[in-house]
C-alpha cells in the first residue's frame, strides 16, 4: 500500500496557474448548470400548477415563464459546452430549434385594424368586434339589420384607441405600471390603475382624432337647425358583451356636451384600467394586449323610464320566460341596483309575449338629466312612487322587441332600453345573456337550534358561505377586504368585483338580480343575497355568520350542516385566453420524452422540448464533472485528499477559507474550516454509523445488486465502488459530489449569517439493484428528507430536495443529518426487499437506529 501511495504521488503533475484557473472555471460552470437546472424545474412545476386552472395569473406570468425558461436552458447548454470543452454542439442546435418554436408562440398576433378613426352605425355589423368592440358591433347590428329603434350616433374605433396609445409612447408607460401589479394585492391594482388613468388624462390627443370625432358629431348627431344634443359616451371594449359580460366594469358618461367629447372619450378609454376592470380581466384570463377600447357616441335619450329585458331567466336554464325590469329616470339606477325595479314577467306564445306577472316596487328616487345637462339624483313625485314605470303595453312591446333580437342574434339576450318623454322606446344595448352557476335550489328548512339573524331578499347566486361580517362603504374598505369575509353593503355595485375573489358571501340591502353586480356574483360564484333590506343594520362588523343564499337566511356563527353543502370556489382559468396561451407555450417547455439514458433516442436527436434538453444536459454534466474532478486529483496542489474514517475516496478543492492548510496533498477533518462541510463530516463520522452491527443482508437483495451489476455493459456503468468523490468548499459554501457504491449524489449548500442566502439542495440517483428496489430506496430517502423539513420531489429513481432561508444554526443539523444519510444509503438497495421496508428504514434513520433492527421480511 505504501508503494502504491508513493507511486501515485510521483505520478501527480505539477499545477500551473493556468490549469488551476481553468479547473476552477469549469466548476463554476458546473455550479451555474446546477443552479439553472433547479430553476427550470421550479419554472416547470409552476407552469404545471397554473395549468390546473385554479390560480390567478396573467400574460405577464406567461411571458415571464417562457423568457426565464429560455434563459436557463441556454445557460445550461452553455455551461455544459464550457465544462466539456465543446464536445456536444448538437445539443445547442436542438435547443435553438425548440426556442424558435417557442418564440413563434410568443409573437403577438397582428391585429387587423380598420383605417377609420370613427364609423357610422349604418356601416357597422356584429362581425366587426375587433374594429369597434362588442357593444358597438351590436348597436350597429340593431341600426343596420335588426330593425329595432336605436339612438343616432357613431363609433370611435379601436384604431383610434391604438393611435392614442402610440402617441407620446403611452403604451410603454402603461406596461411598466402593469408589470408592477401583484394579482392578489388590491392596493397594487389600485395604484397601477390610478397612475395609468392619470397618464390618459394628461396625454395630448392626436389632432386627427380630435378632428374626426367633432366632424362625426356634426354629421350624425347635430341638428340641421343648429341644435347641439347631449350624448352618451359608452364603453365598447373588445371582448365586452361577448362570452364575458364585463358587467359594469367600464365607464359610461351621460349628458356629455360637444365641447367635452374628447375629455369624455379619454375618461371612458382610461376606464380600461380602473382597479376593478384590471381585477376582472385578471380573473377572466384576458391579456392586456387583447384589450382595446372603442367608444359609442349616442344621442342622449332624456329617459322618462329605463331598464333591462332578459329573454331568459339569468338564474335558471329551464325558465324561458321574458323578464322586463324598469325604474323611473335613467337606466343606471336599475342595473346598479340603487332602486328596486318594477318587474314584468312574460310567457312565450305563438301570438307574442303574454304578461303573466307584474310586481310594482316603491321607487323614491331616480337619476335624471338636469337643465344644465348634468346628472342629478332627484326625488320621484309622491304620486308616482308606487306606480309602474311602464304600462303593460310598453312592457309588452319591449318583450316583443327583445324576442326579435333573440331570434336575430341566435341566442338569449340581455337588453337595455330607455323610454323618452314622448313615450318612444329606444334599445340602447343588446348583448348575449350569460347564465352562470347552478340551477336555483329548493329552499332548505331552518336549521334546528340555530339563531337566524336575517331572512328574506333575493338570491343572485345560490350557495353557502361563512366568515366575519365586513361592512363596505367605500373603495378603501374594498382594498383591505380580508379573505373569507362576508361583504355587507347598503346597495349593490359592480365595484365589489375587487372583493369577489376573496368574499365568502355578499349581502346588500338593495339590488337587483338582473343588475351588473348580480351578473358578476354569478360569474365569480359568490353566494349572494340582494334586497336583504336590513343587512347593514342587523349584522355587526366582525361577527361570524353563515350565509345560506339558497334559502335566503343568515345564521349567527358557523353552521356546519349548511357548510357541508358549499362547494370549493376557485378561480377557474381554464378556457381563458391567458390559459390557452400558457398551454401552447407549455408544450414546448414541460413534456419529458427522454427518460431512459440507455435508450438510443437519449441524445440531441430525441429532444423536442426544453425539458428534454435539460434532462440530457443534466445527465451529461455528471460524467463531465467527474471527469474534471479526476483530472484535478492528478494535479499536485489543485485538489487534496481527505483522510477520514469514511468509505469514500474524497478530494477537496478549496475556493477560499474552506481549509486551514492548503499546501498538503492529504488533510484531516481537523483542518476543514468550511462551515457546511464540517457539519456534513460530523454526520459522516457519527460513531453510531461506524459501530453499528452488520445489517441483515437479504440474499434476494444481494443477488439483485450483483445481477444488475454483471448485466450492465461496461460503457454504461458510470458509478463503481471505489471511484473518487469531490467536494468544492469555501468558508460558507459546499458542493459535494459523492459516489458511494453505485449511487451518486450532489449536496449543494450555503451556510452563513445571511438567512436569505442559506439553503441545502440535495440530489440522489443511481443504484445497482433492480428498478423495484431502487424505487423503494428513493421513497425511503424521500420520507427521511420530508421528516427533516425538506421540500422533496421523486421522479423514477431520483430524489431532489431543498430547504432554504433558515438560520445557520438550523441549517447545520440538517447538513449533519445529510452526512449520516450518505453513509446510511450505501447498502440500502440490498435491504429494500418489501414495501414495508420503506417506512421501517425511514423510521430507523430518524430515531438513530442505523442497524435497522427488526427489518420486516418479505
Amino acid at each position: 500500500m505504501g508503494f502504491l501511495s508513493s507511486l501515485f504521488r510521483r505520478r501527480r503533475k505539477p499545477v500551473t496557474a493556468e490549469s488551476l484557473h481553468a479547473f476552477r472555471q469549469r466548476y463554476v460552470n458546473f455550479l451555474e448548470l446546477l443552479e439553472s437546472n433547479s430553476e427550470l424545474l421550479r419554472i416547470m412545476a409552476e407552469i404545471e400548477d397554473k395549468l390546473l386552472g385554479r390560480e390567478l395569473f396573467g400574460m405577464s406570468f406567461v411571458r415571464a415563464m417562457a423568457t426565464r425558461a429560455m434563459f436557463h436552458a441556454r445557460r445550461m447548454v452553455g455551461s455544459l459546452d464550457a465544462l466539456s470543452g465543446g464536445r456536444h454542439p448538437a445539443i445547442g442546435r436542438a435547443l435553438e430549434e425548440i426556442l424558435e418554436r417557442l418564440r413563434q408562440e410568443l409573437r403577438e398576433q397582428v391585429v387587423t385594424e380598420v383605417s377609420e378613426l370613427v364609423l357610422p352605425y349604418k356601416r357597422i355589423s356584429r362581425d366587426m368586434v375587433d374594429a369597434v368592440g362588442g357593444k358597438n358591433a351590436h348597436l350597429g347590428e340593431l341600426s343596420s339589420r335588426a330593425g329595432v329603434p336605436a339612438p343616432r350616433g357613431f363609433a370611435i374605433s379601436t384604431s383610434a384607441y391604438r393611435r392614442l396609445l402610440r402617441h407620446q409612447d403611452l403604451e410603454d408607460e402603461m406596461r411598466k405600471r402593469l408589470m408592477a401589479i401583484q394579482p392578489d394585492d388590491p392596493r397594487s391594482l389600485e395604484i397601477a390603475g390610478q397612475e395609468i388613468q392619470e397618464l390618459f388624462e394628461a396625454a395630448d390627443t392626436p389632432a386627427e382624432l380630435v378632428e374626426a370625432v367633432h366632424a362625426a358629431y356634426e354629421h350624425y348627431i347635430a341638428r340641421p337647425s343648429g341644435g347641439k344634443p347631449l350624448v352618451a359616451l359608452r364603453s365598447s371594449a373588445v371582448g365586452e358583451d361577448s362570452t364575458l359580460t364585463y358587467a359594469g366594469q367600464y365607464l359610461t358618461l351621460l349628458g356629455v356636451g360637444p365641447e367635452d367629447l374628447i375629455a369624455g372619450y379619454k375618461r371612458v378609454v382610461a376606464s380600461l384600467f380602473t382597479s376593478r376592470a384590471i381585477t376582472y380581466r385578471l380573473h377572466k384570463g384576458v391579456p392586456f394586449e387583447d384589450s382595446a377600447m372603442s367608444v359609442a357616441c349616442l344621442e342622449m335619450v332624456d329617459a322618462r323610464s329605463a331598464g333591462v329585458v332578459f329573454t331568459h331567466s339569468p338564474l335558471s336554464l329551464t325558465d324561458d320566460r321574458v323578464l322586463v325590469q324598469s325604474v323611473w329616470g335613467l337606466g343606471p339606477y336599475a342595473v346598479d341596483g340603487v332602486v328596486p325595479p318594477d318587474t314584468f314577467i312574460f310567457e312565450r306564445s305563438p301570438s307574442g309575449p303574454r304578461l303573466v306577472e307584474r310586481q310594482v316596487s316603491r321607487k323614491d328616487v331616480r337619476l335624471a338629466l338636469a337643465q344644465d345637462g348634468r346628472l342629478a339624483r332627484t326625488d320621484v313625485e309622491e304620486t308616482l312612487r308606487e306606480q309602474p314605470s311602464l304600462n303593460d303595453a310598453q312592457a309588452t312591446e319591449l318583450a316583443a322587441l327583445a324576442l326579435r333580437l333573440e331570434e336575430h342574434f341566435g341566442g338569449p339576450q340581455d337588453v337595455e332600453f330607455a323610454l323618452d318623454q314622448a313615450d318612444r322606446l329606444f334599445i340602447v344595448q343588446s348583448r348575449p345573456l350569460r347564465r352562470e352557476g347552478p340551477e336555483e335550489s329548493e329552499p332548505l328548512p331552518p336549521v334546528p337550534g340555530r339563531e337566524v339573524l336575517l331572512s328574506g331578499g333575493e338570491t343572485a347566486f345560490p350557495g353557502v358561505g361563512f366568515g366575519p361580517v365586513v361592512h363596505v362603504r367605500d373603495k378603501e374598505d374594498l382594498l383591505g377586504f380580508p379573505d373569507g369575509g362576508v361583504l355587507v353593503a347598503a346597495h349593490s355595485s359592480p365595484n365589489y368585483v375587487l372583493a369577489m375573489p376573496k368574499a365568502g358571501a355578499i349581502l346588500t340591502d338593495t339590488g337587483s338580480v338582473t343588475g351588473h353586480m348580480a351578473s358578476l356574483c354569478r360569474e365569480f360564484g359568490v353566494p349572494s343575497i340582494l334586497n336583504a333590506r336590513t343587512a347593514v343594520e342587523t349584522l355587526l362588523p366582525g361577527e361570524f355568520v353563515t350565509v345560506d343564499a339558497i334559502s335566503r337566511r343568515v345564521y349567527r356563527g358557523r353552521v356546519d350542516e349548511l357548510l357541508a353543502l358549499s362547494r370549493e370556489r376557485t378561480v377557474l382559468m381554464q378556457g381563458t385566453p391567458v390559459h390557452d396561451s400558457l398551454s401552447r407555450l407549455a408544450k414546448h417547455i414541460v413534456p419529458l420524452h427522454l427518460t431512459d439514458p440507455a435508450a438510443p433516442e437519449f441524445g440531441p436527436q430525441g429532444c423536442s422540448t426544453i425539458h428534454d434538453v435539460t434532462r440530457l444536459v443534466h445527465e451529461l454534466s455528471y460524467s463531465e464533472m467527474f471527469s474534471v474532478g479526476d483530472r484535478a486529483s492528478d494535479h499536485e496542489g489543485m485538489a487534496v485528499k481527505l483522510r477520514a474514517p469514511i468509505p469514500l475516496d474524497l478530494y477537496l478543492l478549496d475556493l477560499g477559507g474552506g481549509l486551514a492548510i492548503s499546501d498538503r496533498f492529504v488533510v484531516g477533518p481537523e483542518e476543514v474550516t468550511s462551515r457546511p462541510f464540517t457539519s456534513v463530516l460530523r454526520g459522516m463520522t457519527d460513531e453510531r454509523l461506524s459501530s453499528r452491527v452488520p445489517k441483515p443482508v437479504n440474499i434476494g437483495g444481494f443477488l439483485s445488486v450483483m445481477s444488475q451489476q454483471m448485466l450492465t455493459p461496461p460503457n454504461l456503468t458510470v458509478e463503481r465502488f471505489g471511484d473518487k468523490s469531490y467536494a468544492i468548499v469555501s468558508d460558507k459554501y459546499l458542493n459535494f459530489s459523492s459516489r458511494v457504491g453505485y449511487h451518486y449524489s450532489i449536496l449543494d449548500s450555503y451556510c452563513g449569517n445571511t438567512v436569505n442566502k442559506n439553503y441545502v439542495s440535495f440530489k440522489f440517483t443511481g443504484g445497482a439493484a433492480d428498478e423495484v428496489r431502487r424505487n423503494r430506496r428513493v421513497r425511503a430517502i424521500a420520507l427521511i428528507l420530508q421528516r427533516l423539513g425538506f421540500t422533496v420531489e421523486v421522479v423514477a429513481d431520483r430524489v431532489s430536495a431543498r430547504i432554504q432561508k433558515l438560520e445557520a444554526r438550523d441549517i447545520e443539523p440538517r447538513l449533519e443529518a445529510m452526512g449520516r444519510l450518505l453513509i446510511f444509503t450505501r447498502q440500502m438497495d440490498m435491504l429494500m426487499h418489501s414495501d414495508a421496508s420503506v417506512q421501517h428504514m425511514a423510521d430507523c434513520f430518524i430515531r438513530g437506529d442505523f442497524s435497522c433492527a427488526g427489518l420486516p421480511e418479505e
